[in-house]
């Protein structure tokens, strides 16, 4: 069975990995070289440049939607696709008599969307996890093929990627073992629980202390290590690396103290001991070492 595999970043390099070492990829589809950095060097997704290692055949079509001939030539059975990042028209999902299946870091049908890794610490989840699921046409809304779960616990969005990415990769082979055999008993959706999320922007993360001090938490770590919770001091950005709760009185928004354990700030419900933080234009640091260099002291505001 020939088998077509569609990603980008380097979440989804795993899962590509896996797939070639255990079935072989035969094509691989991903975005299209873009400018990086100050300089904008123009650079290839972490995908192309895992299937160029790997010697496979590599596709980056600005608009897949406009090279379904293309696609159709490839001759794949399948395609698997884990944060390609385009939409596939009804052409493409044609081009595949076994289907085209997506690798989605949530467990469906909550948290359809673009952001279901933060979105899920955000909302305080016990458990999140990757499922695979036969895409159709309207966002994530396929039936199931299988679920892998994990803990979401006190990680931070990078630390759970991390995981989820692995876990994709061992979901993508036994989902593809799984087509192989025609072992594809698939579960629908409930509907009447589906939830959505939208990208995750900066805007989106400015801390607002009159909230308690767990969803801040949360907060924190569902936007570390992008694009970071902050809020301003004195006219300035400061994100927010690490943070737990405590508690403390005061008045909402001010440093209750600040010294060797960090900077504690009066929340709506309890209080937040920063621990670690990165100021605008600045370096990541500790918050006892940002005390100390008397950028912040107890009775100041953060906004």
């Amino acid at each position: 069975m020939k088998i077509v595999f569609a990603g980008s970043p380097e979440y989804s390099v795993p899962a590509l990995e896996a797939l070639h070492a255990e079935h072989g990829v035969t094509a691989v589809i991903t975005q299209p070289d873009r400018p990086v950095g100050r300089k904008k060097v123009l650079t290839p997704t972490a995908v192309k440049v895992c299937a160029e290692r790997l010697d496979i055949p590599v596709l980056d079509f600005g608009r897949i939607r406009d090279h379904a001939d293309e696609v159709r030539a490839l001759g794949g059975d399948i395609l698997v696709t884990c944060a390609y990042g385009q939409i596939l028209t009804q052409d493409i999902l044609d081009c595949f008599p076994k289907g085209v299946w997506n690798l989605h870091a949530s467990l469906l049908p909550e948290f359809r969307g673009a952001s279901p890794i933060q979105s899920a610490i955000y909302a305080g989840k016990r458990y999140t996890g990757v499922t695979v699921m036969k895409t159709e046409l309207a966002l994530d809304s396929g039936d199931i093929l299988l679920v892998k779960r994990c803990e979401v616990g006190e990680k931070t969005y990078g630390e759970l990627q991390e995981e989820l990415s692995a876990l994709s990769a061992r979901a993508a082979v036994e989902g593809v073992s799984l087509i192989m055999r025609g072992q594809t008993q698939l579960l629908m959706q409930d509907e009447s629980k589906v939830t959505y999320c939208k990208k995750i922007q900066k805007d989106d993360c400015k801390i607002d202390f009159k909230n308690s001090a767990a969803d801040i938490c949360r907060l924190i770590r569902a936007a570390n290590p992008q694009p970071l919770a902050y809020c301003i001091h004195n006219g300035a950005i400061l994100n927010i690396l690490k943070a737990c709760e405590i508690t403390a009185e005061g008045d909402v928004g001010s440093v209750i103290c600040a010294d060797k354990r960090g900077i504690a700030v009066k929340c709506g419900e309890g209080a937040l001991l920063i621990s670690e933080l990165l100021p605008a234009g600045g370096k990541r640091m500790s918050a006892s070492d940002f005390v100390n260099g008397r950028k912040i002291k107890a009775g100041d505001i953060l906004d």
